[in-house]
C-alpha cells in the first residue's frame, strides 16, 4: 500500500511538473522534446559553414551506406525523426536544413531556386567527405534532390521521391487552386491559427504533436514568412520535367493518395520521363508519408535499396 501511494505521489508530482514547464518555459520543454525524439532516431545536430559564410545545421547519425535527406518547403530537418529510427540502423543519415530554413543561415536576395540548392548542397556532401550515397528528399526536397540528380549523377546512387515538387504539368492541387482563386498561400503562416491549418493541408494522418510545440513551431515559420513567400515564388517558377527526362538513376517514387498539395497525377508523369523508376501509391496518406506512415515508408525504401544491383 505504501508503494502504490509513492508511485501516485511521483504520478502527481510528475505531472504538476510537466504542466509548469509547458506553462512557464514552453520553448525550453519543446526543445527538450524535440532532441528527445532526435536522440530516439539516433541523430545529433551539427553545424558546418559554407564558402560563403553560410552555415548549415543538419542531423547525422546510423551506420551503413549513405543516405542524404532534404526536407520540403516550409518544414525542416526534423521531418525526418519519425522516420529515421527505421533508418539509422541501416543507412548513415544525414538531413540538413535548406539554406533559407530550419536553424540554416537565411541570407536576403539569395538565389533559391531548385538547381541553386543543389549546388549549395553538393558544397556540403563535399566538405562532408561524401562521394557516392543515397539521397532523399521530400515535396519541394524532391524537387532539390531531382535536380541534384542531373547535375551530379555520378554521385546518386539511388533517388527516394516522396511527394516530390517540380511536376507543374500536373493537373493543379487543393492548394494551388487555393492559391489562384485567394492569392493565398496555405503553406504559410502569418498566425498561430492559420500555421495550424498548415498541418490540415499537408497530412491526412498526422501524429501526435503537442499544442504547445506546435505553437513554438509557429513562431519560427512565421518569423520565416516574408522569405518563405519569395523561395515559394522562385520554386514556382522552376519546372523539373524537361531537366530530369531520360534520368537512369534508379529511382522510388511515394506518394500518398491523399495529397492536397501536390496532386498524386504527377506519379505517372515522372514515370514516363525517369527511365528506372518503382512508384508506391500510399493510400490513405497525405503529403508526407515519412510522417504518416513512418514505418512502412522505411520499410519500401530498405526493400528497393536492397534489390539495386551492386
Amino acid at each position: 500500500m505504501k508503494l502504490v501511494k509513492s508511485l501516485i505521489i511521483l504520478l502527481v508530482i510528475a505531472v504538476i511538473g510537466i504542466f509548469a514547464s509547458v506553462h512557464f518555459a514552453p520553448f525550453e520543454t519543446a526543445s527538450f522534446l524535440v532532441e528527445f525524439k532526435r536522440d530516439i532516431a539516433g541523430l545529433e545536430r551539427k553545424t558546418i559553414s559554407l564558402a560563403d559564410g553560410n552555415q548549415y545545421v543538419y542531423l547525422e547519425g546510423g551506420k551503413g551506406e549513405t543516405l542524404v535527406l532534404l526536407h520540403g518547403f516550409g518544414a525542416d530537418k526534423d521531418n525526418f525523426t519519425e522516420v529515421s529510427p527505421y533508418l539509422t540502423g541501416d543507412f548513415h543519415v544525414i538531413a540538413p536544413d535548406h539554406i533559407g530554413f530550419g536553424e540554416s543561415s537565411k541570407p536576403t536576395g539569395a538565389d533559391y531556386s531548385p538547381i541553386a540548392q543543389a549546388q549549395r548542397l553538393h558544397e556540403l556532401v563535399a566538405r562532408l567527405g561524401l562521394e557516392r550515397f543515397h539521397l532523399g528528399g521530400s515535396s519541394m526536397g524532391g524537387h532539390i534532390a531531382m535536380t541534384y540528380a542531373t547535375l551530379y549523377p555520378h554521385e546518386v546512387k539511388s533517388l527516394w521521391l516522396l511527394d516530390p515538387g517540380g511536376v507543374w504539368s500536373a493537373p493543379e492541387a487543393e492548394m494551388r487552386t487555393i492559391i489562384r482563386k485567394t492569392g493565398v498561400n496555405p503553406l504559410t503562416a502569418k498566425t498561430p491559427e492559420e500555421f495550424r491549418k498548415v498541418f490540415d493541408i499537408v497530412m491526412s494522418k498526422p501524429p501526435f504533436i503537442p499544442g504547445f510545440v506546435l505553437d513554438e513551431m509557429a513562431k519560427k515559420r512565421i518569423a520565416n514568412f516574408d522569405l518563405e513567400q519569395n523561395i515559394f515564388a522562385q520554386l514556382s517558377a522552376d519546372n523539373v520535367e524537361e531537366r530530369v527526362r531520360g534520368l537512369t538513376t534508379p529511382t522510388l517514387l511515394v506518394w500518398g493518395a491523399e495529397d492536397r498539395v501536390l496532386n498524386p497525377e504527377a506519379a505517372p508523369i515522372l514515370e514516363g520521363l525517369l527511365s528506372n523508376v518503382k512508384t508506391i501509391i500510399m493510400p490513405g496518406i497525405g503529403h508526407l508519408p515519412m510522417l504518416e506512415a513512418p514505418k512502412q515508408t522505411a520499410t519500401d525504401l530498405k526493400a528497393f535499396i536492397a534489390d539495386l544491383p551492386e
